[in-house]
């Protein structure tokens, strides 16, 4: 992960993605990741947890403040970084698909 040429597991993309924003918690964040993708990632509990200790491990984001009982996590730089490539290299996936006449030039999902 720590190859920007390396594209990011959909999860962690969602994870990233929805704490570009703010600081979330963990109930938080698999909730909006729910939304944001449509239902497509669905994260169970322990796999939300399991995947926020490998962002933490990798650097990609950091523990914020705790509220209450609830333990907030934030984007790091490289985090920043990483979901940036992710944009791009997906961004490039996209022209592709409309060079070849998959997606109508300009349609957005």
């Amino acid at each position: 992960m720590e190859d920007l040429n390396t594209p990011l597991k959909a999860a962690d993309f969602h994870i990233l993605l929805v704490l570009l924003e703010k600081p979330r918690h963990g109930y938080e964040i698999m909730k909006e990741v729910e939304r944001e993708s449509g239902g497509a990632v669905h994260l169970e509990v322990g796999t939300l947890y399991r995947l926020l200790a490998r962002l933490l491990e990798h650097g990609l984001i950091e523990q914020g403040e705790e509220d209450g009982r609830r333990r907030n996590y934030a984007l790091t730089r490289p985090g920043h970084r990483a979901l940036k490539a992710e944009a791009d290299r997906l961004a490039g996936v996209v022209n592709l698909l409309r060079l070849r006449k998959l997606l109508p030039q300009g349609e957005v999902h």
